[in-house]
């Protein structure tokens, strides 16, 4: 029988990608530039629990190489600028200690080592000629200060200092929620190869920028609860020529640091548990055990599930029913997609407890689980029944009364009871304790305050509208003075009065500007008064008239109405907000007699905001612009203009949501037949009439999702 822990080698390609640079096939599409520098050897050496590995290269470098960690899968990696790989390999297995192997790979003039270990081990880097000595010691001799029981995590950059180290300081620190509900502390740097080593002390972690100050501005403890992030608080101070950074989370987490230029960020996101689960993490796989390597003829299979239980301290417990032998040759698996393997191919299954798992056939483990549920439903249904009120704040008791007491619903078991008081508005319950935990629960989820929406809306109408008119009225008579007030010899045009006049037929004197033309064709304007230009050209005797009125008119005119009603409405509650007035009109009973009604010519806005989880707003609207029109005989019309629609709006955007647009254009011409038709003196004899008219109407929403108590302004 022969088993062993093994690693997965990290494919450089990955590392690469991780921090900016170009993976493996993407390395081989770029030119490699010519460098001064190469890498000529790379040799490792064991010193008993240290492990030095000494980089050859052809010119000596001023200081260390900048470094960083990763902490799963566990790495180091090394930066070389400016120099090549000359070694003729991409890849060197190791396997000395927790050092499994290095990955080298040159991208245009900068090489980059990666270091793949079992798991991370605290590390420092030196230059002695041209060799770069790098010595992995479980144990970090400097600074002093460090136990062996704080178990480094990570150690990120050189820790030899370097000339410019009493420099280095701690610029800023910023605490920040991730997209996914992570806590994320940045730190700026004033150097980014300061050291800074990393590791978990109890449930706290630990940050330690070596060589580092801290200014006294920056030294505090910052409560960070309200984030609602695995962290809830940190603390910032200084240790000696170190500056500590100490980070407290909550609840089962998982951190990742890295690092880029001058920025510092560790991350701490939180891990849900499943109890199912045998490697609780947030790795991407199914699977996430430590691997390793089964190579098994005919073993039984109580003494494989024994290899698994000794590997990974899990104790587990096998059903006597657990029987059979099997051969299996397993290579660098992780184990718990090895034991899957083992239980499908003998038809078992597992249920985990904690730290233990028992293992069963599976039709003995369904029939025992079937077992349990028929007894806790006999429990449940000889289970004491209890009361418990319930204040309901945000909504109506009523309400929640109503779904309770519905057929369809499943909260209450079919032993519960729920009676409702309206004044206190509390619901009353009696069932058993565990559906009064859940009811409990479920009015937590529902009775919260509800949000509150402003809708802003903004109705604009715009009217422009052009009018042109030109006409003439024309007359000339003649009267021989010789023939006395009878006397009538010529006379053309003129109405009834002026003819009659002229032959003594009527007593009263006419008008002869109105009632002496022969062409009454003035300019009759839609809008306004025309301008008239007129004269009279007569004898010194009276006896012979000539009259002209020549009348025109243009009218342009432009108008703006505009009507903001705003209003404020609950998530998902309508709200109905109305301006104008009411016209009455008479109409006719069943008795024969008359009623005064009224129909209303108003400015409406109904709106039912749904906010949505993203934050933004889903809106049912209705916009009514209604204006009193033409009087008719039966009463006066309504001119109205209605929007209804659905739209999506960004919390505070603003949406256009009705474009009405109306163009008139006419145009009129009347004319005495014939004369009207002659070139130039026609215009005496006709009128022209053109008219252009241009309407629109636009609506604009903007919604705001109300955060504080807000007044309408």
């Amino acid at each position: 029988m022969k088993w062993n822990k093994n690693v997965l080698l990290v494919a450089a390609g990955l590392l690469m990608a991780h921090v900016g640079m170009p993976a493996f096939g993407q390395a081989a599409q770029v030119q490699k530039a010519e460098a001064a520098n190469k890498i000529e050897a790379l040799d490792v050496s064991r010193q008993g629990a240290d492990i030095f590995v000494k980089v050859r290269l052809k010119e000596p470098l001023a200081q260390p190489p900048a470094s960083f960690s990763v902490a799963s899968p566990a790495r180091i990696a090394f930066d070389f600028p400016g120099t090549g790989n000359a070694l003729g390999r991409n890849v060197q297995e190791i396997a000395e200690g927790d050092l499994r192997s290095a990955n080298i790979v040159q991208v245009g003039d900068r090489t980059r080592l990666v270091l793949n270990l079992l798991k991370m081990t605290p590390y420092d880097t030196s230059v002695n000629g041209n060799d770069v000595v790098i010595a992995l010691s479980p144990v970090r001799r400097e600074p002093s200060d460090l136990r062996p029981s704080d178990k480094p995590f990570a150690s990120f950059a050189p820790s030899k200092e370097s000339p410019n180290a009493v420099s280095k300081s701690i610029r800023d620190i910023n605490f920040r929620r991730g997209v996914d509900g992570e806590g994320r502390i940045v730190v700026q740097l004033s150097d980014p190869d300061t050291g800074i080593d990393i590791r978990q002390q109890g449930q706290n972690l630990i940050v330690d920028f070596l060589k580092t100050s801290l200014p006294g501005s920056l030294q505090r403890k910052s409560d960070v609860t309200d984030f609602a992030t695995p962290v809830t608080e940190f603390t910032a101070q200084a240790q000696g020529e170190n500056t500590r950074l100490v980070v407290k989370p909550n609840g089962l987490w998982e951190h990742n640091a890295y690092q880029s230029d001058n920025q510092f960020v560790l991350e701490v996101k939180r891990v849900v548990e499943d109890p199912k689960k045998l490697i609780q993490g947030g790795g991407k796989g199914k699977y996430q055990g430590e691997k390793l390597s089964l190579n098994f003829q005919n073993i039984d299979v109580r003494s494989v599930l024994q290899v698994i239980a000794d590997f990974t301290n899990f104790n587990i417990i096998t059903s006597d029913t657990v029987q059979g032998s099997l051969t299996l040759r397993l290579k660098d698996v992780p184990w718990d997609q090895a034991l899957d393997i083992i239980l499908q191919a003998k038809g078992l299954d597992k249920r985990k407890h904690g730290n233990v798992i028992w293992i069963a056939p599976r039709d003995e483990i369904a029939a025992r689980e079937k077992l349990e549920l028929e007894s806790l439903q006999q429990i449940g249904d000889l289970e004491p029944l209890k009361t418990e009120s319930f204040q309901i704040n945000y909504h109506d008791a009523k309400a929640i009364f109503d779904f309770l007491k519905n057929k369809d619903q499943t909260v209450l078991s079919k032993r519960g009871s729920v009676i409702v008081d309206t004044r206190s508005n509390k619901v009353f319950v009696t069932d058993v304790s565990s559906r009064l935990d859940d009811l409990r629960r479920l009015i937590q989820e529902i009775d919260v305050p509800p949000r509150q929406v402003l809708i802003e809306a903004r109705i604009v109408e715009a009217q422009k509208g052009f009018a042109k008119d030109l006409g003439a009225r024309l007359g000339v008579h003649q009267r021989d003075a010789t023939a006395g007030s009878s006397g009538f010899r010529t006379v053309i045009g003129g109405s009834l009065l002026d003819t009659g006049f002229h032959t003594g037929q009527v007593a009263d004197t006419p008008n002869f500007l109105a009632d002496s033309l022969s062409v009454n064709m003035p300019a009759s304007p839609s809008t306004g008064t025309a301008g008239a230009f007129s004269f009279i050209l007569a004898n010194s005797a009276l006896t012979r008239f000539l009259n002209l009125e020549i009348s025109a008119l243009e009218a342009d005119n432009r108008g703006r109405v505009i009507s903001s009603p705003r209003v404020m409405t609950a998530n998902q509650v309508e709200a109905v907000m109305e301006q104008g007035t009411e016209i009455p009109y008479q109409q006719a009973t069943s008795s024969g007699a008359t009623s005064v009604q009224f129909r209303k010519a108003v400015l409406s806005l109904k709106v039912k905001p749904n906010i949505t989880p993203d934050g933004r707003v889903q809106l049912y609207l209705e916009v009514n612009k209604d204006t009193p029109g033409e009087t008719v005989p039966g009463g006066v019309a309504i001119d109205t203009k209605h929007v209804k629609t659905e739209v999506m709006v960004e919390n505070g955007g603003t949406v256009v949501i009705g474009g009405v647009y109306e163009e008139t254009e006419s145009s009129k011409v009347q004319r005495v037949p014939l004369l009207g038709e002659i070139p130039v003196l026609g215009a005496l004899f006709r009128n022209k009439q053109n008219i252009s008219e241009r309407s629109e109407l636009l609506v604009f929403i903007t919604p705001k999702i109300v955060t504080q108590a807000l007044s309408l302004r």
